[in-house]
């Protein structure tokens, strides 16, 4: 009996020892363990948004910035939102039931992150939630700062604009430190700098109860804004481009009744170095419709627009070039002997090998390669393709850089269509015919170019055959003032031509705005010296598209401008004012009474 309780108390002393043993491990050894545990189940970790960084204009002008807002967020770890409340929710916020749910339920498995329903609320909506607080116990008003593009549609297709982060784009980014409910840039250069721009996210420290409600605050770490964009972009020329855009495509559309005139596009830069000091394209878009998520109805009015005001037509808008390629097809022939500036060629208005003529019947009779340029004649560059040849023809259009994309530091740029034989075989099956290639001669046919790359052929001609990376961003800047990268211009190729075959072009393009020259009465009077070509492609869709191309002060140039109006007809009337006005801008040219009494 004694040995048996000798026995049973050495087994509860063992018991003991164990417990005692497994206890102090608990406690010593893996009590912060178990704290982080225990503060895992009561502490959320709730993300701040940091505030994106500015746009500035090279002169210092903010273009875009942000604004304080306030979104209404529910937090995931929370109870589900009863269907009662789920309905009062849609009808305060406007939204269908499924999309409250659809957002909701893509962010399932992230503990407590809050989902933004609805972004950039006002006053009245955020209003009826606190009146109904009781109802919406797991309902957040979060204050956020949001985009804000100051002049609306300014640049908007330079800038793009910002959204939440989707699911593919979350699987591509993720990486990169990207997270659900983040905002990024989804087009223009939103979308480009957007690891520059868009800061480090703070966080707060908040204890919930057993619902997984809220009750206090801990503590927070503030986001740190991101970095600052100084572009090469020239707020009074940007300005000028789209307002003379804006005044000429209403009067095309008024007094000159050309009803589909609603579309154009401008690109102004330096030649010497590639920096775009203006690029527009109309019709545009608001980018401060996409904060906190575009609304069906101004989606439906965007991608409803047969205009498709979402492109930018500057870099990604291919238009046969129509007679501003002359300046190539006159390169070609100069440079390979098959013309010479003394040469002089009777345009009796049709050319004699196949009747192909100049517009209206129009015959110059005898002229050489300077008057044929200046007033763009037809049949002259017709016998140029014919001496040429469409492969020579090809040669020098790639050797201008056209076929291939600029490497703008811009998404969605097209590359534009060199005329060429293997494309026809490889396309349509056939062989090339002389009609085409007396096509491609003056820009007709299959050639394609982007207004950018139109800049680019000016360029050329007027810095010597210097080829640059067009570039928008000159420098990006910490918030504390200090330069984090700096862009500078880039040579990505050179047009090599004769001194002399330039010399004859340039005095060719000068003359255009002359008298004599198709421009003439556009820049009559004008009181910096000017080089440019004027163009009207043919358009299967209806009017003409216009052209016009130039380059200022001719002896030293400093711009290029392109410009390139949709349905406007002779390049002449529809975008040769419109660079008239924006190199009235580069140069401070005041307008006359009469040029404001044309524009009205």
């Amino acid at each position: 009996m004694v040995r048996r309780l000798d026995v049973m108390k050495w087994l509860i002393l063992l018991v003991f020892a164990v417990l005692i043993s497994r206890l102090g491990y608990l406690q010593v050894v893996q009590g912060q363990h178990y704290v982080r545990l225990s503060d895992g189940n009561r502490i959320r970790i709730v993300p701040i948004q940091a505030p994106r960084g500015i746009f500035y204009d090279r002169n210092g002008v903010p273009l875009v910035s942000k604004r304080p807002s306030f979104a209404v967020t529910v937090a995931t770890g929370s109870s589900p939102i009863p269907d009662a409340e789920m309905a009062a929710l849609s009808r305060i916020l406007a939204m269908d039931v499924a999309e409250i749910s659809g957002k909701i339920n893509r962010h399932t498995g992230f503990s407590y992150v809050p989902v933004r329903l609805k972004t950039d609320v006002d006053q009245k909506t955020i209003s009826k939630i606190e009146e109904n607080r009781s109802a919406f116990p797991g309902i957040v008003i979060k204050a956020q700062p949001v985009r804000k593009y100051i002049y609306q549609d300014f640049a908007a297709h330079i800038f793009g604009y910002v959204g939440e982060i989707s699911g593919a784009e979350l699987q591509q980014k993720k990486e990169d430190g990207y997270k659900t409910g983040d905002i990024i840039g989804k087009a223009g250069l939103e979308k480009v700098y957007d690891k520059y721009i868009r800061g480090t996210a703070g966080a707060e420290r908040i204890e919930v109860d057993v619902n997984g409600q809220p009750v206090q605050m801990l503590d927070e770490r503030q986001p740190v804004p991101g970095n600052d964009v100084v572009l090469t972009l020239d707020y009074s020329i940007q300005q000028a481009a789209e307002q003379a855009m804006d005044e000429r495509l209403r009067y095309l559309q008024s007094r000159l009744h050309r009803r589909k005139a609603k579309a154009a596009a401008a690109v102004v830069m330096n030649p010497k170095t590639g920096e775009i000091l203006a690029m527009a394209s109309r019709p545009a878009f608001n980018p401060n419709v996409f904060n906190g998520g575009i609304s069906e109805k101004d989606w439906n009015v965007l991608v409803g627009n047969p205009f498709n005001p979402l492109t930018n037509r500057a870099i990604a808008g291919e238009y046969p070039p129509g007679s501003v390629f002359k300046i190539i097809t006159g390169t070609a022939a100069l440079e390979l002997g098959k013309v010479t500036t003394q040469e002089k060629i009777l345009d009796t208005g049709k050319h004699w090998l196949i009747p192909k003529g100049n517009a209206g019947g129009e015959a110059l009779g005898w002229i050489d390669f300077k008057e044929a340029l200046s007033k763009s004649d037809n049949v002259y560059f017709y016998e140029m393709g014919n001496r040429v040849g469409i492969d020579n023809l090809e040669k020098y259009a790639r050797l201008y850089g056209l076929g291939a994309a600029t490497g703008i530091n811009l998404p969605g740029e097209a590359k534009g269509l060199v005329a060429n034989r293997r494309y026809k075989e490889e396309m349509y099956e056939d062989r090339w015919y002389l009609s085409e290639t007396f096509d491609a001669a003056i820009g007709q046919g299959f050639q394609l170019v982007t207004p950018l790359q139109m800049a680019m052929v000016m360029g050329e001609v007027a810095n010597g055959g210097y080829r640059y990376r067009p570039f928008l961003v000159s420098k990006v800047v910490s918030p504390a003032g200090k330069t984090i990268q700096a862009f500078l211009p880039e040579q990505t190729g050179r047009a090599t031509i004769s001194g002399p075959t330039l010399a004859v072009i340039r005095h060719a393009l000068q003359e255009v705005a002359l008298p004599g020259g198709t421009a003439a009465h556009v820049f009559q009077g004008f009181p910096v010296a000017i080089a440019g070509k004027t163009g009207t492609a043919e358009n299967s869709q209806g009017d003409d598209h216009g052209w016009f191309v130039a380059y200022a002060p001719f002896e030293n140039p400093q711009v290029v401008v392109a410009v390139v109006v949709e349905h406007g007809g002779y390049g002449s009337q529809s975008a040769a004012p419109i660079a008239k006005d924006i190199l009235a801008a580069v140069f401070h040219v005041e307008a006359s009474q009469a040029d404001r009494e044309k524009a009205r």
